[in-house]
């Protein structure tokens, strides 16, 4: 085998470079910095995800371009890197929250689903016939224990909770961006805001309500809670919910 990181190293997806490295694994983190810049800040009374959304041509139907999915009621989720391998990810996690309801009869914490879909990733490491998964993750949610969560996966399979976190191809600076301007105490309102002001560092263009896709989290009164109870779904109403085109031209406005 060749001796340096790349060479025959580069066709398998089983071996380790002499550098310690599974250089599969180096181009899938390849292909996710090639995608879009996708974000997530932890407030706190909630989470926000927002990522860019921007088609190869105008005669693309935006309509049918989605950055930002619902897993479970209580579950979002957003990705940088290849849309392809996003749906696959987002339909696996689905049917695992679906199987925890049945057994259990509420959805999944958000930590537990974050190892489920960790555990999916990991396994395309090291399985023959298949390669890593190109994308990254971002996991946001809230459950009873917990409260709001917001994770990171990699195309390794690992993953992290995270304050804040960017992926894609204006990842660094819009850590840099916002590290800066993190507080333990803010606001749902004032994530939102900075995630738009840390996309627009990055953005090339115009941002409108067609070009910017954002998830929120909430977390529910107690009121809620009680009436989820009485609904045997451990909460009243969804707390991740995508935020409509209108929703996001007047946060723009603002």
């Amino acid at each position: 085998m060749a001796s340096a990181d790349g060479g025959a190293y580069s066709y398998s997806l089983t071996v380790f470079s002499p550098s310690g490295k599974l250089v599969q694994i180096e181009h899938a983190l390849a292909a996710v910095s090639q995608g879009t810049t996708s974000l997530g800040i932890k407030a706190s009374n909630g989470i926000v995800i927002a990522t860019e959304k921007k088609s190869s041509s105008i005669l693309i139907d935006d309509s049918m371009i989605e950055k930002v999915a619902t897993i479970c009621p209580n579950i979002g989720i957003v990705y940088s890197g290849l849309g392809p391998d996003f749906r696959l990810l987002v339909a696996k996690a689905r049917k695992s929250a679906q199987a925890y309801w049945k057994i259990y009869n509420e959805y999944p914490p958000t930590k537990v689903l974050t190892q489920d879909i960790a555990t999916i990733m990991q396994q395309a490491t090291h399985s023959g016939g298949v390669r890593p998964y190109g994308v990254s993750l971002l996991v946001a949610g809230w459950d009873i224990n917990r409260g709001p969560s917001l994770y990171q996966v990699d195309p390794s399979g690992s993953y992290w909770a995270w304050k804040a976190s960017a992926i894609g191809k204006n990842m660094v600076n819009a850590k840099t961006f916002l590290e800066k301007r993190y507080n333990d105490d803010i606001s749902l309102e004032d994530a939102i805001h900075t995630a738009l002001l840390t996309l627009k560092e990055g953005f090339e263009g115009h941002m409108t309500e067609k070009t910017i896709e954002i998830g929120v989290v909430t977390v529910p009164s107690e009121a809620d809670l009680e009436a989820g109870k009485i609904e045997g779904t451990g909460r009243a109403k969804a707390t991740f919910r995508k935020l409509t085109e209108e929703e996001v031209r007047d946060y723009l406005a603002m």
